[in-house]
């Protein structure tokens, strides 16, 4: 069977010339953050990866199409589309076969974009290990993937919502590197601060680059957590943003909320708690790791 795929008029411009490219993923548009927003967010972070001199590939499914790239046309549609399905490992293939319309998570986006030949991947906060989980063994494939895929992603660290020790505990029995870029300490997205040393730190894209070149070349599987911290001017530093999480954390349990309903909900309630701060710091990180990723893609390609 043939996997319906489409690539975007820039992407496959791109991939034919060599150039750099920076692979997004869509929840963030669908389930991430509220309409106008998401498609402004989006188209701004897009121009952020050309004015790093490289090529935006943000992925999602449409009527059962997987599309590496987006037109500015298909961007707005999804932005605004209701019932889009989140995606991951287990549903993508599920979301193609029935013409449907899906928006990929952490591990469908590098699933797709190395089907595609991409090698580097921004996105805001990866999911992790849920607090609770030794109870509900609510473990983000997100984890799974990074040990699976030769993709490096560039996020703001684990999200603050999570139970961030075990993430890394998770991280490390996979085999994952986990990069603080430019700092000993692991990010927690909103805040540059997690109390929690990082176990690798580098300081530059070329080094990301080679270390990601140096794990093919060793035949390892899997691909590379880039920890790239939230710029100090827009951060919620800890102290200020973890009793809205905790608060949120309990409503979601007193809900009754799981599974895939868990981070849109929290996200939601975090945005309410802060009165909006905490979308502003999240199109700002967003925007910061997108500018660094297409600084690794550009080294992967300059040689």
């Amino acid at each position: 069977m043939t996997l319906p795929m489409m690539y975007a008029p820039e992407v496959a411009d791109a991939l034919e010339a060599g150039r750099p490219i920076v692979a997004l993923e869509s929840t963030i548009i669908t389930h991430g953050m509220p309409y106008p927003q998401n498609v402004e967010t989006a188209q701004t972070v897009e121009e952020d990866i050309r004015a790093a001199g490289a090529v935006p590939a943000t992925i999602a499914v449409l009527d059962g199409v997987l599309h590496i790239g987006l037109t500015e046309t298909q961007l707005k549609a999804l932005g605004q589309a209701t019932g889009v399905m989140k995606v991951s490992r287990a549903d993508l293939p599920v979301c193609i076969a029935r013409g449907a319309t899906g928006a990929t998570t952490v591990a469908a986006t590098m699933i797709a974009a190395e089907i595609a030949g991409i090698k580097v991947f921004a996105t805001g906060g990866i999911g992790g290990v849920h607090r609770g989980a030794e109870e509900t063994f609510d473990i983000s494939a997100d984890l799974l993937e990074l040990g699976e895929t030769a993709v490096t992603v560039v996020a703001a660290g684990p999200k603050a919502i999570l139970d961030i020790p075990k993430t890394l505990e998770v991280l490390e029995t996979h085999g994952v590197p986990v990069i603080a870029y430019g700092q000993d300490e692991i990010p927690a997205f909103w805040s540059r601060a997690s109390g929690l040393p990082a176990p690798l730190r580098m300081d530059s894209a070329g080094e990301i680059a080679r270390a990601m070149e140096m794990r093919a070349a060793m035949g390892l599987k899997g691909g590379q957590l880039v920890a790239n911290p939230i710029p100090e001017a827009d951060e919620i530093p800890r102290e200020v943003i973890m009793p809205y999480v905790e608060t949120a954390l309990k409503e979601a349990e007193d809900k009754g909320i799981a599974a895939k309903e868990v981070t849109p909900f929290l996200l939601q309630r975090m945005f309410e708690l802060t009165e909006g701060k905490s979308l502003v710091a999240n199109i700002a990180l967003v925007r910061n790791n997108a500018r660094l990723a297409a600084q690794i893609a550009s080294e992967l390609t300059a040689k």
